[in-house]
């Protein structure tokens, strides 16, 4: 190791995408390595748009592994970090850095402490897989960090282990969480079904309907649905494991059709089986329930479907359109059901992929006002202003990278603190 009085600092930066699962994973049959009851598919969204972007140092300056998540401290006591630091952490391999003059051991990693810091650019823990990129980052930055000579599958099974649904997240495009039959997890793992180059047509518009913190956390709330409920055990013996084939099938092929009808009604069972639990658990609220019935009449006026919905374990809506043509005219009906309230402006509540308000013909506020009904709305023409904090408008994207631009780092090169 490189002479401990230089007090090197040797740094790290990787961003990850969040995903959010078509057929859901809800219920583990071992909740300490978190093995699922069934498998999972999930498409991943764009990290232009959704993300997490993580930093991690090593020095033999630092006296305990820390971690900040947003900007403040958080405690690493938890066991699912844990358990991915002590992963990843007996897979190091030896690592040179001529220019630094470093060297460290493989066995050296086990006595060095680790600062971490992250950032998500979307609302944490409000139903939009803010654990999933950041666990999936943390093992990925981690992983390239302590050279370890492991593929994505194989650190999938370490993810899986900090946050399930973050095995997904180690690929981008469509990737599919294997349940396994191990009782060691070993064979528990995310592969990837199809980049994201394979299905471009798809544009992805997400209603944020709300960026408070869930009254019920997805851990919490699986193991009482488990415990409780007798529709879960049902969906995942008998259900999922057709949808799953069938799943696949719409993706290779690229049958909207069949990938909406499989999505929006996975996505209602599982909402399902949360209502079916003792006490019931209630992730979507009225707006949730008025963007499915806008999505639903349009859908069924048209007579082939348009977009796909589904809600992970929250009320915002992610919504999958067939094609850019089909992803403005639902986001025309969006804004003209759910207008912005007053004091906002158009760059706050619209984001991410912007260019789509230019289809819509909305170039500022005052335009959403005079947006015509849908045709199929007849006489309901009610308008819920405030409803939806804002629109976040995506497509499929691409699995974690390296970031090699040292200005978007989190931590001081200098001193391994947060800047």
């Amino acid at each position: 190791m490189a002479d401990e009085t230089k007090k090197w600092v040797l740094m790290l930066t990787a961003q990850t995408p969040t995903n959010i699962a078509v057929i859901k994973y809800w219920g583990k049959r071992d909740e300490t390595l978190i093995l699922p009851i069934n498998d999972s598919i999930s498409v991943t969204l764009d990290p232009a748009h959704l993300c997490t972007t993580t930093t991690v140092a090593v020095s033999p300056s630092f006296d305990q592994d820390r971690m900040w998540l947003n900007g403040k401290e958080i405690s690493l006591g938890g066991g699912r970090y844990q358990s991915c630091l002590r992963e990843i952490r007996s897979r190091a391999s030896d690592v040179i850095d001529e220019k630094k003059g470093i060297k460290i051991t493989k066995e050296e990693w086990k006595n060095l402490h680790l600062h971490i810091a992250s950032y998500n650019n979307f609302p944490t823990a409000a139903g939009l897989a803010s654990s999933a990129a950041g666990l999936a980052c943390l093992v990925f930055a981690l992983a390239k960090l302590m050279n370890v000579q492991e593929d994505e599958s194989q650190l999938s099974a370490i993810a899986r282990q900090g946050s399930g649904s973050a095995c997904r997240s180690l690929f981008g495009g469509f990737a599919k969480w294997i349940m396994g039959k191990n009782n060691d997890g070993s064979d528990s793992v995310a592969v990837q079904l199809a980049d994201e180059k394979h299905w471009d047509d798809l544009v992805i518009i997400i209603a944020v309907v709300s960026s408070r913190q869930k009254e019920t956390s997805s851990t919490s709330g699986m193991r009482e649905t488990v415990d409780t409920s007798k529709l879960i055990h049902h969906r995942a013996k008998e259900v999922v494991p057709k949808r799953i084939i069938e799943m696949e099938e719409a993706i290779r092929e690229r049958d909207f059709s069949a990938f909406a009808s499989l999505a929006c009604a996975d996505s209602n069972q599982f909402h399902a089986v949360c209502l079916d639990t003792s006490p019931p658990i209630f992730y979507m609220n009225d707006t949730s329930h008025r963007i499915i019935s806008c999505v639903e009449k349009w859908n069924r006026a048209e007579g082939t479907p348009q977009v796909a919905y589904t809600f992970d374990a929250g009320p915002n809506a992610v919504m999958i359109a067939r094609d850019r043509n089909a992803a403005a005219l639902l986001l025309k009906r969006l804004l003209f059901s759910f207008p912005p309230p007053s004091d906002s402006d158009l760059g706050s509540y619209v984001i991410g992929d912007k260019t789509i308000l230019e289809d819509v013909g909305v170039k500022e506020m005052k335009d959403i006002e005079t947006l015509p009904p849908p045709s199929e709305a007849n006489t309901q023409t009610h308008k819920f202003r405030g409803d939806v904090s804002y629109f976040i408008c995506t497509r499929p994207g691409r699995g974690p990278i390296v970031l090699t631009d040292e200005t978007r780092a989190l931590l001081d090169p200098e001193t391994g603190f947060p800047k």
